[in-house]
């Protein structure tokens, strides 16, 4: 998010207002610009939520932190535990900065429901569901096995993996990474072509040994790699490098003249 432009944003305004900044973009794992942006938002009396889904993750690792500089500012924040922190899915956290705001949004109230003395904290006052099931067991469990020691290390660990894979990647003739590596995230480009990059995400996905999905960046396709399973290491940096590049070398042909290096427009998918 550029701040300028959402300062520019306000003066069309007028009325209550929520800001949603990115921590960790879903495909670039780049984070918002968070000082600026509550600056701006709380002096237009807006409300600050941080999507951090899995970036916010990025705040236990003293490597990685400078990328969430700033994100306490926010009101509210949200981040998954079924992704970097290994939970079954689905499994996610809501944290607010003002209490009552949010128990105030999401608290029900009927005759037949028990009220908590005041107390008492009502975990149901505090989540959509009134009835669900234990998922704060799973977390603290493991939360507890890894301690904030396993979770620095794992974070950093696949990191190191996607800006090492990226270096591999980039060697390999008609492979463009699409943008800069900030987190665990990735993007490949396969012959600069929408049919040439499908074409390789199907391939990896046929032969079965890796894990890759497509999505759409800036109007273009690319393969996206998320690097967030825990037994993901360097020992399995060459297997995986060699996966995306085989399956390059199948598909290549299809689009690209192999005397020139040039697209192929005719046969494309």
């Amino acid at each position: 998010m550029r701040p300028d432009s959402l300062r520019d944003a306000f003066q069309s305004i007028d009325g209550p207002a929520i800001v949603i900044a990115q921590a960790g973009q879903i495909n670039t794992g780049a984070c918002d610009p968070f000082t600026e942006i509550c600056a701006i938002a709380h002096d237009h009396g807006a409300w600050v939520h941080v999507d951090g889904a899995f970036g916010l993750w990025a705040q236990a690792s003293p490597r990685f932190r400078h990328l969430t500089h700033g994100v306490e500012l926010a009101d509210s924040w949200a981040t998954d535990g079924h992704k970097w922190l290994q939970l079954p899915y689905d499994s996610g956290f809501a944290i607010v900065k003002d209490r009552a705001a949010h128990e105030r949004c999401m608290s029900i109230e009927a005759s037949y429901l028990p009220s908590a003395e005041s107390s008492v904290r009502e975990p149901s006052a505090y989540v959509p569901e009134l009835s669900r099931r234990a998922r704060g067991f799973a977390a603290w469990a493991m939360i507890r096995a890894l301690g904030r020691s396993g979770i620095v290390e794992m974070v950093e660990r696949h990191c190191d993996f996607a800006a090492a894979l990226g270096r591999k990647c980039e060697s390999i003739p008609g492979v463009r990474i699409v943008a800069p590596i900030e987190l665990n995230q990735l993007m490949l480009r396969f012959g600069d072509s929408d049919g040439a990059t499908l074409a390789t995400v199907g391939e990896i996905r046929r032969r079965g040994r890796i894990v890759v999905g497509p999505a759409l960046w800036r109007g273009e396709w690319i393969m996206r790699v998320s690097v967030c399973n825990f037994g993901t290491g360097p020992d399995q940096l060459p297997e995986v490098e060699r996966e995306i590049a085989a399956a390059w070398e199948d598909v290549r042909p299809r689009f690209l003249d192999g005397s020139r290096d040039t697209l192929r427009t005719a046969g494309a998918v």
